[in-house]
């Protein structure tokens, strides 16, 4: 029994059009009057975590332990699906869509820079450039790419997975999960307005990304090939990019997405793997074991810490800014985890995220920037001096040109920042047109149409950003709207327990991974 919904698969338009609204509303004004927009948007960032950044903290622990509760209580053996929902995808596919969706570029760009900022800007009042520095340095790369990230990803995932294989309710959105609050509301313009609100986030947090990639690869494929770096070799890494993520869309979720995101988690370990066996080896396996040991000792300290005292801004410049930044990604990634996620338990679920997630995410910090970090301190390469005069593309271009086989070696990783960028936007393109079709089921593909849309749509914004340089402004505003998220989470959260207590209170189906008979689409 597939549960197909006829005509569910069709463009939504109520949700489509505000959407689009929503984006020109907030993106033309940026690049009409990028001065003045610039400030207003800085000023709305300032505001919501200057005077709000201790509700990022609380929520990021909280989500934490909400989460390694639930794993832990009777509901984490709810499958998400009914007596005959099998997984619909491997283990190890499963897990790479997963990680590939959730961390895209980023990790292949940060893992590599981010610990030697720390170094030169450490926590709790240490000594710039000391070796506590560089303790702290290796630590908050794993801190802030960790549990907590993949918590706020994980959190909406599994109500929205409830809703659509255990309730079976039409419509692949947030407002839809939310619906054991939201109840009749959820097709009112409440809904609309949380669904396009989500497409914002998205479209703002995939668009940057794909801007801020471009300059990075553009610097190392000119660097290779002696091409000076311009607008027209921008766009034309752009075409590359936008076939590839667009043609991956179109094939669809077994055919596209899950194979890209294997090649991408193969070719990812082989990197790691390189650079473990011809970098300082002993010293990235001493500091990853002490970074994570002095994690879990200070993990509490380090997800709270506001330094009220000292009044200095690591902690808003950093941690703040990186919870708001996963908490905005999180409804892209809960909705395309929950579709393919059928058949798994809830604990299964929380166990993917929290534990295989963090643990991909340590592996690249643990290696490259033990490798970035080793280069600074051995003095085999100014790695600090370079990244505060010429930027991350050159650190990265430098780094990468101190390894054997360098111009061999920066190939693949050029191949790799394109498949790691491709598997996110895919994934956004495909939980786009997830979320402005009409009524569909988690058991239907949206419309191809509507998919190539949205991947045309995504290219499309990262043109502008790139020749406009309106970059910076997106992203902060697109970290703003998540401060309005963070209460749709806990609507999500309760949504979530109503339900699972409605259906699982009875002394019957307590010991049932299953909901025998599906409460059907009311909400």
């Amino acid at each position: 029994m597939q549960h197909i919904i006829p005509g569910g698969d069709r463009l939504d338009w109520r949700v489509f059009f505000p959407s689009l609204a929503v984006i020109t509303a907030v993106v033309a004004p940026l690049l009409l009057f990028p001065e003045a927009g610039s400030v207003a948007v800085n000023a709305a960032f300032a505001f919501a975590t200057g005077q709000f950044g201790w509700l990022y903290l609380v929520a990021g622990l909280g989500t934490v332990v909400f989460l390694i509760g639930l794993a832990m209580s009777r509901f984490g053996n709810v499958r998400l699906g009914g007596p005959e929902d099998a997984p619909e995808f491997s283990y190890f596919s499963w897990v790479a869509m997963i990680f590939c969706g959730g961390i895209g570029i980023a990790i292949v760009n940060w893992a590599w820079v981010e610990p030697i900022y720390y170094l030169q800007g450490p926590p709790f009042g240490v000594p710039p450039m000391s070796s506590e520095a560089g303790e702290w340095a290796l630590t908050y790369g794993q801190f802030h790419w960790g549990l907590t990230p993949w918590a706020f990803y994980c959190l909406p995932s599994i109500p929205i997975a409830y809703s659509m294989f255990v309730r079976r309710n039409p419509g692949v959105r947030l407002s839809v999960a939310a619906g054991g609050v939201l109840g009749r509301h959820v097709d009112s313009w409440i809904g609309v307005l949380l669904d396009s609100v989500v497409v914002f986030g998205v479209v703002g947090g995939v668009g940057t990304s794909l801007g801020l990639a471009v300059p990075l690869v553009s610097r190392l494929v000119g660097g290779q090939f002696g091409i000076e770096p311009s607008l027209g070799l921008d766009l034309a890494i752009l075409v590359v990019w936008t076939a590839m993520f667009g043609g991956s869309v179109w094939f669809g979720l077994s055919k596209g997405i899950k194979i890209l995101s294997d090649i991408n988690v193969i070719l990812a370990i082989l990197l790691l793997a390189f650079t473990f066996i011809v970098g300082p080896k002993l010293f990235i396996v001493n500091g990853w074991v002490n970074s994570l040991g002095q994690m879990a000792a200070n993990f509490v300290h380090m997800s709270t810490w506001t330094d009220p005292v000292g009044g200095s801004s690591f902690w808003k410049d950093w941690t703040v800014f990186y919870w708001a930044w996963w908490i905005a990604y999180a409804p892209m990634m809960g909705l395309f985890v929950a579709r393919i996620s059928r058949g798994r338990t809830i604990r299964e679920l929380i166990i993917a995220e929290l534990v295989w997630g963090s643990l991909g995410c340590w592996v690249f910090f643990a290696i490259w920037g033990g490798y970035a970090v080793n280069l600074q301190l051995s003095g085999a390469l100014d790695v600090s001096a370079i990244l505060s005069s010429e930027g991350i593309p050159a650190t990265v271009q430098a780094i990468l040109g101190t390894m054997p086989m360098s111009g061999l070696i920066t190939i693949v990783f050029v191949v790799l920042c394109f498949i790691f960028l491709a598997t996110t936007l895919d994934s956004a393109a495909y939980v786009l047109a997830s979320v402005t079709s009409r009524k569909l089921s988690g058991y239907q593909e949206p419309k191809r149409s509507i998919r190539i849309t949205w991947a045309l749509i995504l290219a499309a914004v990262g043109v502008v950003l790139i020749q406009l340089g309106g970059l910076k402004p997106v992203q902060t505003s697109t970290i703003v709207v998540a401060l309005p998220l963070m209460p749709v989470l806990v609507i999500l959260c309760i949504s979530l327990l109503r339900w699972l207590k409605e259906d699982f209170s009875t002394e019957d189906s307590r010991h049932h991974l299953v909901v025998k008979q599906p409460s059907g689409p009311a909400n």
